[in-house]
């Protein structure tokens, strides 16, 4: 696939109809985020309420993701953001890798044109599709190298979310208040003040992400 743009290829995105997950789509979803953005974030696919808006990472993951690029001083619009699969799979389910195949002339096209210093790899599908025999528990929070790409590989924002809502079921269950969250000075905007103690392990990768991209003194 040769494109110009990002939007031209957004238009052959939602026009596409290269696998069966186009047929029970409600909105295909691109991608969105600025076209130079220095870091750029793939997920899996689509989810629910992605189908029905046609962006990226708006339902629950999504806005934890938006607390951590916050937490370093970014918005959505500061950086890119995709999924490796284009349209929602059914039930959420992992994508087929036929399915994977047929939209990665899309994916691989986005990343030439945006040429990012840094690819964030969210979860174990989207590292997967990089370093298919590596396991995202033992490569989490370490930067690679990918056919002279930078890949830097952190948990599913979906996890730190389980994680905290398991952490306050059991919390609950013994009958404890709910965990404060983490205070922290700000000193630059690589700190991390609030956030919170379930999702620190994400918040952390995404702070090592910022400063590879752009550290500060204080932090080195």
């Amino acid at each position: 696939m040769s494109f110009t743009d990002l939007q031209s290829i957004d238009h052959a995105v939602h026009a596409c109809t290269n696998c069966a997950l186009s047929e029970q789509r409600t909105k295909a979803v691109p991608g969105e985020g600025a076209s130079n953005a220095g870091i750029m974030f793939i997920g899996e696919g689509p989810g629910y309420h992605e189908d029905r808006q046609g962006r990226p990472f708006v339902g629950p993951a999504g806005q934890l993701l938006d607390k951590l690029l916050a937490s370093i001083g970014l918005k959505r619009a500061d950086v890119y953001i995709t999924n490796m699969v284009k349209c929602r799979p059914p039930s959420n389910r992992d994508p087929f890798p036929g399915e994977i195949q047929a939209c990665s002339g899309y994916l691989d096209a986005q990343v030439k044109l945006i040429a990012p210093r840094v690819i964030v790899t969210l979860g174990r599908h989207s590292f997967g599709r990089f370093f298919p025999s590596e396991s995202i528990s033992k490569a989490r929070g370490k930067a690679r190298t990918w056919k002279g790409q930078t890949i830097f590989p952190i948990y599913h924002p979906a996890a730190a979310g389980r994680t905290a809502q398991s952490g306050a079921d059991a919390r609950a269950r013994r009958g404890l208040p709910e965990a404060e969250d983490d205070a922290g000075e700000q000193c630059c905007p690589c700190s991390a003040a609030g956030a919170g103690r379930a999702a620190a392990f994400a918040t952390l990768d995404v702070l090592a992400v910022m400063r590879r991209v752009s550290p500060c003194p204080g932090c080195v």
